[in-house]
């Protein structure tokens, strides 16, 4: 496409700035700069922490193989992809945000979701079916569950590089270690921003159009208080340091309208002892996700929600929050034998706080801060509970459950029987806040009186009104990508 001359400038690193970026010199920008605030080592914002997991809407096997053309014979052979249509999409946005998320929104993200994907494709991108995370092998075939069945090719850091590289060889300028700590306003239009280098004086660098795509106040122990409530200033945080809300503050600063589920944030079960801060040298594997086949308890050694309500990836962004609110803010997930094989690889790194026992008495006297008489006689009481006459069927909701406690379990309810035991010490981590910015279809930035912010526009995890309470898994990088590519495409052409 011809340029067009509008220079675009692009605040984050992450997945939603790459794609803003690309479809922003896809669409005839002059200039694009990414302006990324942390390091180079450091860049691509909680993407890089994430496995890659992208949830989008497919019809079949010809849509996954036009995705991902590589697929063997085998392989196509030995699974069972199922589909994942529009309508079981928007099912599952509107069910688990109680129905509070932005119409307008959801339909953009659902209806752009296998388009977007295809264009990531030809960026440069590279699928592979997550087998090791989202499919069962049962009677020789794998089965995928939860609509969740692509991830990027190297999981996120393989993603944020594959972005990276695209952007470089199309001429997008990456500035690493650049801080956006304000932005240039004339009182009707954004007009670019103002940057700090490392320990430099700020420095303005105008703009015809800004694209904030730098994630939420996660990683503001301060924000999280005031917006989340007491005690999450502990919380761990599972990604990047540098998310502490500054795209979110400078607009609001300049009237751009608040939106979403200020008090709700994506939160997990993640290793009670991990840093404070994600590790990229571990990445996502402090995560605990394999629960739905465990009982949870807490230091009073009781059970407190139901594990098996359902699939993982349409409980696991809430129960971060059950979680905070146990006493101590840390709980055990306990297994036995039956499921020790359907334990995801995260459980088998060296940095995790694990209990193994013979006998299920040892193994409750080593859970640390455990009332381990009331434990005991939980696990006994849950083990009675149990329907023993229902089949076990870990890819389906198999209805395996438990009857007569104060919490039954729904599905996947296996007794605690079978040595040996092991048990994993779990706290809450935090992946990203779902408060942020208002915008509409096109991208932009809408002020309190809901009208357009000329030249302001907004992508990623700081736009709210897409997730309320909840979650389903692989949705944060979907949205990302699909508003990122909207917000660059309208900031390139000057939509006002």
């Amino acid at each position: 496409m011809i340029s067009n001359g509008t220079n675009v400038v692009v605040v984050g690193g992450g997945n939603a700035a790459l794609c803003a970026a690309l479809a922003a010199e896809e669409n005839g920008a002059g200039s694009v700069k990414v302006l990324e605030r942390a390091p180079e080592d450091e860049s691509g914002g909680n993407s890089r922490f994430t496995a890659g997991a992208i949830r989008f809407a497919y019809s079949g096997l010809d849509d996954l193989v036009s995705l991902m053309p590589d697929l063997s014979e085998n392989d196509i052979a030995t699974t069972d992809f199922g589909t994942y249509t529009e309508d079981k999409f928007f099912d599952d946005m509107y069910e688990v945000t109680q129905y509070r998320c932005d119409p307008d929104l959801i339909e953009c993200l659902v209806r752009q979701s296998k388009e977007t994907m295809l264009w990531m494709r030809d960026k440069g991108v590279r699928f592979i079916p997550i087998y090791g995370r989202q499919a069962f092998k049962i009677d020789g075939k794998f089965k995928f569950w939860g609509g969740l069945t692509v991830e990027s090719v190297g999981g996120g850091p393989g993603l944020v590089d594959s972005l990276t590289q695209s952007c470089k060889k199309r001429g997008i300028e990456i500035q690493y270690d650049t801080r956006v700590v304000d932005l240039m306003f004339d009182g009707k239009n954004v007009n670019g921003v103002v940057v700090r280098r490392g320990g430099e004086r700020p420095e303005n660098m105008p703009a015809d159009a800004v694209v904030l795509a730098s994630g939420g106040f996660e990683a503001d122990p301060e924000w999280r208080t005031r917006y989340l409530g007491p005690g999450w200033e502990i919380a761990k945080v599972r990604g990047t340091r540098f998310n502490t809300g500054d795209g979110i503050k400078m607009a609001l600063a300049l009237g751009a309208a608040p939106y979403g589920n200020w008090s709700g944030c994506h939160a997990v079960g993640w290793d009670r002892n991990a840093p404070e801060f994600g590790d990229l040298a571990v990445g996502d594997q402090f995560q605990k996700h394999s629960y739905p086949f465990s009982i949870m308890v807490n230091a009073d050694g009781k059970r407190f929600v139901d594990e098996g309500a359902d699939f993982r990836n349409y409980t696991y962004a809430k129960y971060g929050a059950e979680i905070m609110k146990q006493p101590g803010q840390s709980v055990w997930q306990i297994f036995d034998a039956k499921t020790a094989h359907l334990l995801r690889d995260e459980y088998h790194i060296r940095q995790i706080t694990k209990a193994k026992s013979t006998t299920l008495e040892d193994l409750v006297e080593q859970l640390d801060d455990v009332d381990t008489e009331s434990c005991l006689t939980e696990i006994n009481a849950f083990n009675a509970a149990v329907k023993k006459d229902v089949p076990f069927n870990p890819n389906v909701k198999d209805a395996r459950c438990t009857e007569g406690l104060l919490i039954n379990k729904t599905n996947w309810a296996n007794t605690i029987d079978e040595p040996p035991f092991e048990a994993y010490a779990v706290t809450c981590g935090i992946t990203f806040t779902f408060g942020g910015l208002r915008v509409n279809t096109e991208a932009q930035v809408l002020d309190t009186d809901l009208r357009p912010m000329p030249g302001l526009y907004a992508a990623g995890e700081l736009v709210g009104g897409i997730f309320y309470n909840n979650y389903p898994g692989g949705t944060g990088l979907m949205s990302g990508s699909v508003f990122g590519k909207i917000a660059g495409t309208s900031a390139a052409r000057g939509n006002t």
